[in-house]
C-alpha cells in the first residue's frame, strides 16, 4: 500500500512493536504519539509496528490509524494491522461468541476494517472462544465442547474473517498468532489441523513469564513453542511474541524469553505492547542477585547512556531498553546459527497427556523438537502419553523397532495403553506410587519423590537407572529408565515423576542416562545438573545455556573427530579434557541464567 523502503537494523532477524487498540486511539494526538515514540525509539531500535483496530469493542477510526500509519511510514517503519477478538479482557478474557448473530456480526466488520487499512494483520490470541452463552450451549448439542468449538472456530476463521478481509483487500495478509498454552487448545477452538493452512501464517506466543505464577509453563518453551508451530506447517512461522510478564523475577527473565526466541531461528520478534515498553520502568529490584558475575545479561550494561545517531545521550528508563540491549547482543552470532535440530517427539492433534512435558525435558538437556506426525527418519522417537490419541500408534512402533530404530515412551503412556504395549514388552504402570531419593551409583536427590511403579517380567526388560528410599542398602527398588528388546530394536521405559518439576531434582547421573539413550541422533549431548539446555543445529553450531542461580559446571560430550570447540562470540577455543572412546569431553562453566554459543 506504500512505496516505502526500509532497511533492518539487525543482520537476521526483525524487531516489532505491538500497539493495543487503546494506544492507537491515543494516537489521534500527533504530540503525544511523538512524544512516546521518542522516548520508546531511543531505547531498542524497531523494523516494525502493529496497530490494533479493536479490542474490548473499541474500534478504533479510520482517519486514526491512517495518520499513524503515515507518522511511522515517514519515519521508515514498517506497518502492519492488529485485532483482538474480546469482548472484555479484563472480565476473564470474555470472548465472542461465534453461533450468536450480532456477534457473528460484529466479528465480519471488524476484519473488513482492518483489512481496508493494513496488507497484513494479526489476530492476537483471542481469537478462540470460551462463550458457553444458551445460544452457544444449545449449537453445541451432544458434542463435546471441544470438538463443537474446534468446527465452530474454522469455520468461523473462514467465513468471518478471511473471506471478508480478502474481499475487501485482496493482496491481505491474514496471521493468527497462537498463544502458548499449545495442549490445551482443542478445548477452546484452536485447530492446529487446519488453522495453520487455512491462515497465511502463524505468529508464536513465546511468553513464559514467571513458571511458578497461574500457566505454569517453563522456561524453555519460549524456544520449543517455535519450533512446534513451525513444524506444523514449515516455512509459515512468522516469529515469535514476548510481553513484560516475568520481569518482576528480574530483568534477566525478560531478556531470557526474547533470547530463547530467537535461539529457535523466529525470523520476527514482536514485543507486546508499546504501553507495557513504555510503563514498565527499569527499578533496582530488577537488578538480580547474580549480577557482576559475567552473566550473559548484564544489568549493569543495560543502564549505560545511549548514544543516538545525532551524538545526543540518553538514559535507559524503561524495559525497551532491556529489549534493546538483548536484541543488540544477540544479532552479533544468530545469523551464524543453522536449522535447528533435536530429539523428535510425537504429538498427534488435539491430543492431551503429559501436559507440557517436552518443556521440562528440555530444561534437563533434552534438545526437543515436536512433530504432529510419527517420525520415520530417526534412530529415537520420543512418545509421551498424547500418543495414545493415534489409533495406529501400536504399528508405526513396531515398524520403528523392526528396522532397528529405539522407540522412548513415558510411564504415561504406558500406563494409558498397556494392552497395546504388551505386543511389544509386558510392561505395567501400576496405580502403586513409591517415595525414592536414592538412585544408586547414579546419586541422591535432595528432596524426596513421587514416582509411579513401573512393574515388568524379570529377564523381559531390563532396568539402566533405578530409585529407592534407600536404593544401597534396602529393600525395594523402582526403574526410572527400563529397556525391553523387540525385533532390531529397544522399547524404553522413561519415569516420570508425579510432580514433573521434580524431574530437576534427578541427580546429574541419571539424567546423563537419559540424555546418553534419547541423543543417538545427535552429534552432540551434555553432562551436566539440571535446569541446563542444549539447543542443537544443522551446521556445526549449538548453544549451552543454564537456568540456574548459580555457576555450574557442564560437560559438552561430541564424536572422536571433533578437536576444538569455538567460541562464536568471543572466538576462544576449547580443546577435550578426556572422555571414553568414542565420545569427546570438553569442559566449561556456565554462569547463572547465561549461554555460551560454539561451533565445531
Amino acid at each position: 500500500m506504500s512505496s516505502y523502503a526500509f532497511s533492518g537494523n539487525y543482520k537476521s532477524f526483525k524487531v516489532s512493536v505491538y500497539t493495543r487498540a487503546y494506544e492507537v486511539e491515543k494516537m489521534k494526538d500527533l504530540a503525544w504519539l511523538d512524544s512516546t515514540w521518542n522516548i520508546l525509539s531511543q531505547q531498542v531500535k524497531v523494523d516494525k509496528i502493529y496497530l490494533e483496530t479493536h479490542r474490548d469493542l473499541l474500534i478504533v477510526p479510520g482517519e486514526t490509524l491512517e495518520q499513524a500509519k503515515k507518522f511511522f511510514l515517514d519515519k521508515g517503519i514498517e506497518v502492519g494491522g492488529g485485532i483482538t477478538y474480546t469482548i472484555n479482557e479484563a472480565n476473564n478474557f470474555e470472548t465472542f461468541c461465534y453461533s450468536d448473530p450480532e456477534h457473528r456480526k460484529m466479528v465480519q466488520e471488524i476484519a473488513e476494517h482492518t483489512a481496508r487499512h493494513f496488507d497484513d494483520f494479526i489476530l492476537d490470541d483471542f481469537f478462540f472462544t470460551s462463550c458457553k452463552s444458551d445460544i452457544e450451549i444449545k449449537a453445541k448439542g451432544s458434542r463435546s465442547w471441544s470438538d463443537y468449538r474446534i468446527r465452530l472456530m474454522t469455520e468461523a476463521g473462514q467465513t468471518l474473517v478471511l473471506k471478508p478481509a480478502k474481499k475487501v483487500n485482496p493482496n491481505v495478509k491474514v496471521i493468527i498468532k497462537y498463544p502458548n498454552w499449545y495442549d490445551h487448545f482443542q478445548g477452546l477452538g484452536f485447530d492446529l489441523e487446519n488453522g495453520p493452512q487455512l491462515f497465511d501464517d502463524v505468529w508464536t506466543g513465546t511468553e513464559t513469564r514467571n513458571p511458578g505464577n497461574e500457566q505454569h509453563l517453563q522456561n524453555y518453551l519460549s524456544y520449543n513453542a517455535i519450533r512446534y508451530y513451525e513444524n506444523l506447517r514449515p516455512g509459515h512461522n512468522g516469529g515469535g511474541w514476548v510481553d513484560s510478564g516475568g520481569s518482576e523475577m528480574g530483568m534477566d527473565r525478560y531478556a531470557e524469553q526474547l533470547w530463547l526466541t530467537m535461539f529457535a531461528k523466529a525470523p520476527e520478534m514482536i514485543l507486546f505492547a508499546y504501553n507495557q515498553l513504555l510503563g514498565v520502568k527499569i527499578k533496582p529490584e530488577h537488578r538480580t542477585p547474580w549480577q557482576g558475575q559475567g552473566s550473559s545479561f548484564s544489568f549493569d550494561e543495560m543502564m549505560k547512556p545511549v548514544t543516538l545517531p545525532d551524538g545526543h545521550r540518553v538514559q535507559p528508563t524503561t524495559i525497551a531498553r532491556a529489549a534493546g540491549v538483548t536484541f543488540e547482543q544477540i544479532d552479533r552470532f544468530v545469523h551464524k546459527l543453522g536449522k535447528p535440530v533435536g530429539i523428535k517427539s510425537y504429538k498427534p492433534y488435539h491430543s492431551l497427556g503429559d501436559d507440557f512435558l517436552p518443556n521440562y525435558l528440555g530444561m534437563i538437556g533434552l534438545p526437543m523438537d515436536m512433530y504432529p506426525e510419527f517420525p520415520t527418519d530417526q534412530q529415537v522417537v520420543l512418545l509421551t502419553e498424547q500418543a495414545k490419541y493415534d489409533p495406529d500408534l501400536l504399528t508405526k512402533m513396531k515398524a520403528q523397532l523392526q528396522k532397528g530404530g529405539d522407540v522412548v515412551i513415558t510411564s504415561s503412556l504406558l500406563k494409558a495403553i498397556p494392552e497395546q504395549i504388551a505386543e511389544i514388552a509386558e510392561l505395567r504402570c501400576t496405580d502403586l506410587k513409591a517415595l525414592v531419593n536414592d538412585f544408586g551409583r547414579l546419586g541422591k536427590s535432595n528432596r524426596e519423590l513421587l514416582i509411579p511403579q513401573v512393574r515388568y517380567q524379570t529377564n523381559d526388560a531390563w532396568e539402566l537407572a533405578s530409585a529407592g528410599r534407600p536404593l544401597n542398602g534396602g529393600v525395594s527398588g523402582y526403574p526410572m529408565l527400563l529397556r525391553a528388546l523387540y525385533s532390531k530394536g529397544s522399547l524404553y521405559v522413561i519415569t516420570i515423576p508425579d510432580d514433573m518439576g521434580n524431574l530437576y531434582d534427578l541427580p546429574e547421573g541419571v539424567l546423563n542416562v537419559f540424555r546418553r539413550v534419547m541423543s543417538r541422533d545427535l552429534p552432540v549431548r551434555i553432562e551436566a545438573p539440571s535446569k541446563v539446555s542444549l539447543f542443537l543445529y544443522d551446521n556445526g553450531t549449538f548453544i549451552v545455556e543454564s537456568f540456574n542461580d548459580e555457576p555450574v559446571t557442564v560437560h559438552v560430550v561430541t564424536g572422536e573427530a571433533v578437536k576444538q570447540l569455538t567460541d562464536l562470540v568471543d572466538n576462544s577455543v576449547l580443546t577435550p579434557v578426556g572422555g571414553e572412546k568414542p565420545d569427546k569431553r570438553f569442559r566449561l562453566t556456565l554462569m547463572p541464567h547465561s549461554y555460551r554459543v560454539f561451533n565445531y
